[in-house]
């Protein structure tokens, strides 16, 4: 078969681009008018495809839950894999996804497993994808592996939208309050200056003040943006190099509320990803190795690098883990019954059911204290602003009596 990349116009008018194989030209033609595509340009090569891989355009992890969830069910109905990767194929809209179902149906078709064809998508999937779905090749139950993966990515999507949602309120009232405050000594203080210029040191300290900053808003406000800038470089340069991030990830962990959350929410995916490649066959030990490679924050990293010596060792993991003195007795006690019944996989699963509980109602009570600070500390300072204009008005009124 010979690869052919096309645009064309679908029926509900969106454009769409992609790649297609066929036999010929006039058969891939045909292929796309019966998905009701009105064909624009049809050409042999996969230029089309390419150029969107050139130009570093990948799928996202929508695409590859969706992915995900569709072949889960295709592989229900009873279809076999290539042909559930073809009605993929021609399901695709995005070109990126195009040509990576393409990819796995040229593996497939070619005689390799799925989670080869996958090997070479690593960098887009990871390592518990594919071990999830070597797994269900080797029970011969694919389909329900593919099911509990949707479930995990599902999860943790939805954890990763918790905490995105809770922080988008927040940032907005500090921009609000930081713009409010620039607004104020930058154009409205101004407008009093003529008023109180020959008042000299008659004017309250309180309104000296407040024009004094207004006057280095007004004459140096390009020194503070590139400060700002300055800082903000400064900060992303050193926290992507290992010490940097590391000694951020500890003072993160430090903070009073938000440190337990990030702990829980860590300590959540670790236990969700043993459970669920557990509960599919995987081995206690590349369970382990691939789940603390799921762990963002490196200060947990580091203390969960001691269970795989461990476990070689023939070591329990909540003994392990209760010697680095960096998890919480629930943590250390629900593996211990865990290990104990022989339920580990259901214990780590109930772990992170709870962790995702405690780091939603964690969020709540965050954002329950953060917004009324901010929006107090905001009022409070454009509060002293309006008392130092007011104070200078009066001071001036008291000289003209």
């Amino acid at each position: 078969m010979a690869s052919f990349s096309y645009k064309a116009v679908s029926r509900d008018g969106k454009q769409r681009q992609g790649v297609i194989e066929a036999d010929g030209l006039e058969l891939a033609s045909r292929q796309l008018r019966s998905q009701g595509l009105t064909l624009l340009k049809l050409e042999a090569g996969g230029e089309l495809g390419q150029t969107e891989k050139a130009a570093g355009k990948q799928p996202t992890r929508q695409d590859v839950l969706s992915m995900t969830s569709e072949l889960a069910v295709l592989l229900r109905a009873g279809l076999p894999l290539d042909r559930a990767l073809k009605v993929l194929i021609d399901m695709a809209a995005q070109p990126a996804m195009h040509l990576l179902l393409n990819d796995l149906l040229k593996a497939v078709k070619g005689g390799k497993p799925l989670s080869s064809a996958l090997q070479q998508h690593e960098e887009l999937f990871g390592t518990f994808y594919i071990s999830m779905v070597r797994s269900g090749e080797a029970s011969g139950h694919l389909s329900a592996v593919l099911d509990r993966l949707v479930e995990y990515l599902e999860n943790a999507k939805a954890n990763r939208d918790t905490v995105v949602s809770a922080l988008i309120y927040p940032a907005i009232l500090l921009v609000v309050a930081v713009l409010s405050v620039v607004v104020m000594l930058g154009f409205v203080v101004p407008q009093f200056e003529s008023l109180f210029e020959d008042m000299g040191d008659a004017l309250p300290v309180l309104t000296q003040g407040v024009l004094a900053g207004a006057d280095f808003l007004k004459s140096w406000w390009w020194l503070l943006l590139l400060l700002v800038g300055g800082a903000v470089v400064m900060f992303r340069n050193w926290s992507a190099t290992e010490q940097g991030r590391a000694a951020m990830d500890r003072r993160m962990l430090a903070l009073p509320l938000a440190g337990n959350i990030i702990f829980e929410f860590e300590v959540s995916k670790f236990a969700r990803t043993v459970g669920t490649l557990l509960g599919n066959g995987v081995s206690l030990l590349k369970a382990i190795s691939i789940a603390i490679d799921t762990v963002d924050n490196r200060v947990i990293r580091e203390s969960l690098q001691v269970l795989p010596p461990a476990v070689k060792a023939g070591k329990r993991m909540s003994l392990a883990l209760q010697e680095t003195g960096m998890f919480t007795p629930m943590v250390i006690q629900m593996i211990r019954v865990g290990e104990e019944s022989g339920s580990l996989d259901q214990m780590m699963l109930e772990l992170a059911k709870v962790f995702d509980d405690h780091v939603q109602s964690g969020v709540k009570r965050g954002l329950a204290l953060l917004e009324p600070v901010l929006i107090l500390t905001m009022g409070f300072i454009i509060a002293v602003i309006i008392i130092a204009i007011l104070s200078g008005i009066l001071s001036v009124n008291n000289l003209a009596v």
